[in-house]
């Protein structure tokens, strides 16, 4: 009997196989953007790391967990991401944006982003229809909730436990306000 954790591992090798699939189609000048969306728990950072590892040259992986302005900032941290990122790497332009410091609850340490390299963005809030007219690949992870909640708990345990109510409210705002799933050029099913 295989475990949901060899489920999960096979769902995740077969989204970056579309993924560098999809990135092949990519026209021959274009930098590659990959924007991953999805709730809480449900890969977004393990489906970004594995493109990443698969990538045969550098790329660049800025995760909104970095940006967001603490637990009550998903809408603020992604539009942040668009503005700061996304827009300025998607013009050609070297994107400068500052790390979130979780630990004093302001903004941290000053980050650049180089233009010209592959770039993914991923975070729940990193697909709108704003980002989706500067990402050629986009991303919907979708997970059952169960899973998602043990995984995220297991992530971040105790840390997260108090914030994952609202958090998740923020997650329902986003995807009832920005419709990620129908900006999506791939959908990820996650066990």
């Amino acid at each position: 009997m295989r475990s949901s954790a060899d489920g999960f591992d096979r769902a995740i090798a077969e989204a970056v196989r579309r993924i560098t699939d999809a990135t092949a189609e990519v026209p021959t000048g274009i930098v590659p953007i990959i924007l991953i969306d999805g709730r809480s728990g449900s890969g977004k950072t393990t489906l970004a790391g594995a493109v990443r590892a698969a990538w045969p040259g550098e790329m660049s992986v800025v995760a909104l967990d970095d940006i967001y302005p603490g637990w009550g900032g998903l809408a603020e941290g992604a539009a942040t991401a668009r503005t700061a990122v996304l827009e300025p790497i998607a013009a050609g332009r070297d994107a400068h944006w500052r790390r979130w410091d979780w630990a004093s609850g302001e903004p941290g340490t000053p980050m650049t982003t180089p233009a010209g390299t592959p770039l993914i963005i991923e975070g729940c809030g990193a697909l709108t229809a704003e980002s989706a007219a500067l990402a050629p690949i986009r991303v919907w992870i979708e997970s059952p909730a169960q899973e998602r909640r043990r995984r995220a708990l297991a992530r971040d345990g105790e840390t997260f436990r108090p914030h994952w109510e609202m958090w998740a409210a923020q997650e329902v705002r986003h995807i009832a306000a920005d419709d990620p799933i129908a900006h999506a050029t791939i959908h990820a099913e996650v066990p």
